[in-house]
């Protein structure tokens, strides 16, 4: 009841707003609310075992197997002035499924749900509110906007929306972003059960020109359901290099570490991302990507085994773009393991996963 409270309270506002500038509007050109959609429908064929997420318990986007599904599909209201914004999307699919699992309610179907002001008119500071997509990482819960069909382990196992007050600033030349995060958890809605303690976040991104954009974002705070006195510190780092018109690299590092205060435990686990994109000629694109995840404590995905979670991977991409709103994908990737941790379909372990996967993408 409460989170549909705030959803009224949400679109109340956005309609109070529209009244009050309906005037000005009248004079633009520009809609007050932009409206857009996305849908993803993809097909996996994953050798081992019945479903992805069954075999792979790591995996959270593009989950399902054998079987058409739909990743992501929403339809989104979106409201840019000068001085307010604002962005309310509801959504379904598989992604929605896995991501939103500890969620209850229409809060399972919330992508985004925020409001932002700019204080200052003379100065690009802006204060944002909600629901809003992860500040970690280079790859997002929206296919269109990544190099490659499925996300990487590190993605997956990695936040990607978040919920709190962020406030962002932009430098003047636009080549420096700065922003500091009050969360209400590690990837959750609501506070996390159990826990009364905020938690944090940061990000610094500088772009000196076109080519290259650094970036380091952080987490620090309790990460589930009633873990008082354990302290997760995460650290997310990349650099893109867009070479030339045709070729871009993407090089990225996770860094995380748990200690538990009554233990005096510390974990720790990281994971280094390669990806190159070569594009052939404007409606043909391929990406390769290689990372390596080691979790040998099973912080973040348990095994049982001696070494852990100790996974490379791989995939190749093949992308179509067939119209301004149609992309067509597909997308080979291969898992293997030090320790026999994945399950073919008849229970026998194995240290290898392969998979065929492909997409067509509308985005309106």
């Amino acid at each position: 009841m409460k989170r549909l409270v705030s959803i009224a309270v949400f679109c109340s506002v956005t309609q109070l707003y529209a009244q009050i500038t309906d005037t000005t509007v009248q004079l633009q050109k520009t809609p007050l609310i932009q409206w857009s959609g996305y849908a993803e429908l993809y097909y996996q064929h994953n050798s081992n075992g019945p479903t992805t997420n069954t075999n792979a318990a790591f995996v959270y986007s593009h989950d399902q197997n054998k079987r058409p599904s739909v990743n992501l599909a929403y339809i989104k209201g979106q409201i840019n002035r000068p001085r307010f914004r604002s962005n309310l999307a509801l959504a379904l699919g598989s992604y929605m499924r896995a991501n939103y699992a500890s969620e209850t309610g229409i809060s399972k179907h919330i992508l985004e749900a925020n409001i932002g002001v700019k204080p200052i008119n003379q100065l690009n500071l802006w204060v944002d509110i909600g629901v809003f997509p992860s500040h970690i990482g280079f790859e997002s819960a929206i296919g269109k906007d990544c190099w490659t069909l499925t996300r990487s382990i590190a993605a997956d196992n990695s936040p990607y929306f978040e919920t709190g007050v962020k406030l962002v600033y932009t430098s003047p030349n636009e080549q420096w972003l700065f922003s500091t995060l009050l969360l209400t958890g590690w990837q959750s809605i609501a506070m996390v059960k159990g826990n009364t303690k905020p938690s944090f976040g940061h990000q610094i991104q500088f772009k000196p020109n076109k080519k290259w954009t650094v970036n380091s974002s952080s987490f620090i705070g309790q990460p589930y359901a009633n873990s008082t006195g354990i302290t997760r510190l995460f650290h997310n780092f990349y650099a893109m290099y867009q070479w030339t018109n045709q070729v871009g690299l993407i090089l990225g590092f996770d860094i995380g570490w748990q200690k538990n205060s009554v233990t005096q435990q510390t974990q720790v686990w990281h994971t280094p991302v390669i990806m190159a994109q070569y594009a052939i000629n404007q409606q043909l694109k391929m990406a390769l990507r290689s990372e390596t995840y080691h979790d040998k404590t099973g912080v973040m995905i348990p095994t049982g085994t001696p070494n852990g979670f100790n996974v490379r991977s791989w995939s190749f991409n093949l992308d179509y773009q067939f119209s301004q709103s149609i992309l067509c994908r597909f997308e080979l990737k291969q898992l293997q393991s030090k320790d026999a941790i994945f399950f073919k379909s008849n229970n026998e372990h194995t240290t290898e996963v392969n998979m065929v996967n492909a997409a067509i993408v509308v985005s309106l």
